[in-house]
This record gives structure tokens, C-alpha cells and sequence, in this order.
């Protein structure tokens, strides 16, 4: 199929053509779209501090342009999550990789606030388009390897948007610290295009009714099927928690980290804000088993959070690069396995929409909470701010942990009793 053809809904009317990738081949390039992309939407992070003395910006006005682009990542995800089932992976993810081409020139160019909400904007609407294509695309590419399906989708995800900060910073050292990184990034884009354009697609696994094709890409209403419902809320929970603690680490973090450790150095800050989203990604290498990974992976999280705080008011930063890699791993572990559960319990032909849905939620945490934060930061000063966000976080985190292990053990007793009741 032509990329036109999918993007019509209808099958070419000629015989397949095309790079007829490996399988291997397919992952790597399933992988590398959400991978660039969340890169691309990450560069900015340790520029924040130069872009708002550049353009005179506040802080709620920093917090504003990062949540313009989960905003619009998560209305794209609500309006455009089940398009990849209709018109395939691939065209989904070509798509996506324009938008932020677009949206990465339209950041580095921006002088207004208004322009860098637009570019942001844009990152959001291809980051969406590409989370479930590529999930979806991962899972068909390994129906014998559910797990493993799941460990790539967090492994490229999380380390786009860990790799994003250390990549920015370090880019920022060249001639033009704003434009820089985009231009190397939007080059290595643009090289992705090629093989996704070229590769022999797959056809969509759900056809629209011939009669009215683009009555398929409407937007639906978000529902889950009963027997995943309690997987589904579960998973968006612990991802709306985790995500609330990495969206103030890629925001208002690269700030305070710099007031913590007494430096302006955007390389350094970069690799500070990327840790727990570094450690996520690398946990998804790490085979932890056992019932209690799910609790003791939400109680670490929980405790590395607090001690993010405690790092600020001691100014350590030895105990700052350990609470946030402890954080990463916590979550990293955790959401693995609420997020395999849920994929595990959905059917295929939804898989891209449920796994939207999820993210849909997961992103709102790094958008509301960070937002309040802005807000209290304005008002009360970044410090008791962020030491009261810690606090919430933790907490939040504590208890979810808390909550899992009390179910852990209720469903242990009453398989107990089922088992002596048949025995009986």
C-alpha cells in the first residue's frame, strides 16, 4: 500500500511494493519514531532558563508552554488515538514525524510566548499520533512476547524523554544554544522519513464501512471493556502519580536543581532532569519478580520523591542524584506492570485506542499538577513550592503503594479460603 492509499482508507489498487523490512527492522523503526519524537519534544528543557531570561518569561508562563504541549498531546490522544487502527502504523507514524518536524522549527524560531505554546503545541499533536501507532505496532510485531512488547514501548518512550534534556543541554554549547538543537534533531528526523515512507506497510486491522471511510476516524467516546476496567484505572493512576514527578522534573526542576547545586551549566541540568526518567527507561532491562514489585516499586517512588525535597532543603546534591535515580526505578518498575496488565487484558483490534486512553490520563499529570505548581511557585516562591509538591507526590504515592498490598493480600486470603473450601 501507498502511504495515499492508507491515508485514504482504501487498498492500492496495485500489487504491494516496497522495502519488505524484517521484523527486526520494524521494531527498530517503530521504536525510533516515538523515541525521536519524545526527544525532539524534550530538547527544551534544560533551555528553559535561558529562553525565559531571554524572552522575559515567568514562571507560570514557563509551566504554561510546557502544559501547551500535554494539552494538546492529550486532546489529540482523545480525538486521534484509534486512527492507527483505520489508516495503519505507518502512515500514523509518518504523520506524526511531520507535525514535529513543524513543530520543533516553529519552537526554535519562536520570540513570543504564544509562539512557543504553538510549536509545543504541535510536539504534543505528533508525540500523541505516535504513542499508540507504535505501541500497537510493537505488540503485533511480537504476539508471542507480550512482555517484552510492553519493556521496548517504555524503554523508547522513557528514554526519549530522558534523552531529551541531556541532548538539549549538550547542544546548547554550539553557536545559537535555542536553535541548535533543533536543527541537528530535526535532521535526524527528516533521515526517518525515508525508510517509513519506503517500507512496505502492513494493512490496518480494522476496515472502515467503504460507504463512509472517514466516518472511522471520528472521535469516540473513551470506554473500556469490563474485563480490563480495573486494569485500566489502575495503570492511569499509577501513570497520572509518576507523570505528575516527571513533568516537574522536565519544567520548573532544571530551575530549582540549578539554584540547589549553585550552577548555570545547561549540560549538567539536562543530565539532573533526565535521571528519573533515564532510570525508568533503563528499570524496562531489569527482570524483577514477585508480587510485591507493583507496592515496593510505588514505595520507592513514593520515599525518593520526599527525599527530592529534603535534597533541595540540604542542598546535597549527592542525595539528589540518588533520590531522582531511585525515583525512575520505583516508577519504572511499577508502571510496567499495570501498563503490561491492562495491554495484556485488551483486545487487539482496540489496542491502540485503550493504550491512547491510558496516556491520556498519564499525560494529565504532567500538565494539572504542574500547573498548580507554577501557580504556587508565582505566589509563594519556587522553594516552598516545590517542597510542598514533593510532600503531595510522596504521599499520593505512599498510599497507592499502601492500597495495592492491602489487595495483594485480600486476594491471597480469599484464594486461601477458596482453596480449603474445595478441599473441604
Amino acid at each position: 500500500m501507498t502511504v495515499f492509499s492508507e491515508l485514504r482508507m482504501r487498498p492500492a489498487a496495485a500489487a504491494p511494493s516496497g522495502w519488505n523490512a524484517s521484523t527486526t527492522a520494524r521494531l527498530v523503526l517503530s521504536s525510533a519514531a516515538i523515541f525521536l519524537l519524545l526527544v525532539g519534544a524534550n530538547l527544551a528543557t534544560p533551555l528553559y532558563p535561558l529562553l525565559q531570561a531571554n524572552l522575559g518569561l515567568t514562571s507560570l508562563e514557563v509551566t504554561a508552554a510546557f502544559a501547551s504541549y500535554v494539552l494538546a498531546l492529550v486532546g489529540t490522544l482523545l480525538l486521534a488515538g484509534h486512527w492507527s487502527d483505520h489508516i495503519g502504523r505507518r502512515a500514523a507514524l509518518l504523520v506524526a514525524v511531520l507535525a514535529g518536524l513543524a513543530g520543533g522549527w516553529i519552537f526554535a524560531e519562536a520570540a513570543t510566548l504564544a509562539a512557543l505554546c504553538a510549536g509545543r503545541a504541535l510536539q504534543g499533536m505528533a508525540v500523541a499520533l505516535a504513542t499508540g501507532a507504535s505501541a500497537a505496532a510493537l505488540r503485533e510485531l511480537l504476539p508471542s512476547r507480550p512482555d517484552w512488547a510492553s519493556r521496548f514501548t517504555l524503554l523508547a518512550s522513557s528514554g526519549g524523554v530522558a534523552a531529551g534534556p541531556v541532548i538539549g543541554g549538550l547542544l546548547s554549547l554550539l553557536p545559537g544554544p535555542t536553535t541548535a538543537p533543533y536543527v541537528v534533531h530535526s535532521l535526524l528526523l527528516a533521515g526517518l522519513l525515508v525508510p517509513l515512507y519506503l517500507v512496505r506497510a502492513r494493512p490496518a486491522i480494522v476496515a472502515p464501512a467503504v460507504s463512509r471511510p472517514l466516518h472511522a476516524l471520528a472521535p469516540r467516546r473513551p470506554s473500556v471493556s469490563r474485563q480490563a476496567r480495573g486494569a485500566f484505572w489502575l495503570a492511569s493512576g499509577v501513570g497520572f502519580l509518576s507523570f505528575a514527578v516527571f513533568g516537574f522534573s522536565l519544567s520548573l526542576a532544571p530551575g530549582y536543581f540549578a539554584q540547589v547545586l549553585g550552577t548555570d551549566s545547561r549540560p549538567l541540568i539536562g543530565v539532573l532532569a533526565g535521571l528519573p526518567l533515564g532510570a525508568s527507561a533503563l528499570s524496562q532491562l531489569v527482570t524483577v519478580r514477585g508480587r510485591l514489585t507493583l507496592p515496593a516499586g510505588l514505595a520507592v517512588l513514593g520515599v525518593s520523591v520526599m527525599l527530592l525535597g529534603a535534597a533541595g532543603a540540604w542542598h546535597s546534591p549527592l542525595l539528589l542524584v540518588a533520590a531522582a535515580v531511585a525515583a525512575g526505578l520505583g516508577q519504572g518498575l511499577a508502571f510496567r506492570i499495570v501498563f503490561n496488565d491492562v495491554a495484556d487484558r485488551v483486545e487487539p483490534t482496540r489496542h491502540a485506542q485503550i493504550i491512547s486512553t491510558v496516556y491520556v490520563i498519564t499525560y494529565l499529570g504532567s500538565a494539572v499538577p504542574v500547573l498548580g505548581l507554577g501557580w504556587a511557585s508565582a505566589a509563594f516562591g519556587t522553594t516552598p513550592a516545590v517542597q510542598g509538591f514533593v510532600l503531595l507526590c510522596g504521599a499520593a504515592a505512599l498510599g497507592l503503594s499502601a492500597w495495592t498490598l492491602a489487595a495483594l493480600v485480600k486476594g491471597q486470603s480469599k484464594r486461601q479460603s477458596a482453596s480449603m473450601a474445595r478441599r473441604g
